[in-house]
């Protein structure tokens, strides 16, 4: 991963955008970066409040900074936290990620570079929904 630019660039990104979180209750800045397939890199960090059910996540300010900026699918993606270790999307991010980067979304983990389908194996989509209503 240390020697392809892109995840260079994304890490370096992430680590940045990191610095600008509000996180006044669990002090743990979350920063993403991801690579959309239009050459524009789309950035979120972690937004809590009081009522910590509503906090929200790096990745979905990724997804709204892509939405924001004129759509497009993700093809790289890398979330750090703490002092910069990469750290992995949870649950609720997860799907947000496979629904604009789908299967083949490429994801720096602790573990190397994996796709969405081996982050988020068996993922829901608009695919099932299409089949339920038929």
């Amino acid at each position: 991963m240390a020697d392809d630019p892109i995840w260079r660039t994304l890490r370096a990104e992430a680590v940045a955008v990191m610095g600008r979180a509000y996180a006044p209750y669990s002090h743990y800045r979350v920063g993403a970066a991801a690579a959309v397939d239009d050459g524009r890199i789309v950035t979120g960090c972690n937004v809590e409040n009081a009522a910590h059910g509503v906090t929200l996540c790096a990745e979905c300010g990724v997804v709204s900074a892509l939405a924001s900026s004129g759509g497009g699918r993700l093809t790289h993606f890398v979330c750090v936290g703490g002092k910069g270790g990469l750290v992995m999307p949870c649950g609720r991010c997860r799907q947000l990620l496979w629904e604009h980067g789908g299967a083949s979304l490429l994801v720096a983990t602790p573990r190397g570079i994996r796709t969405m389908s081996d982050v988020l194996p068996d993922a829901f989509d608009s695919e099932d929904l299409r089949e339920a209503e038929q």
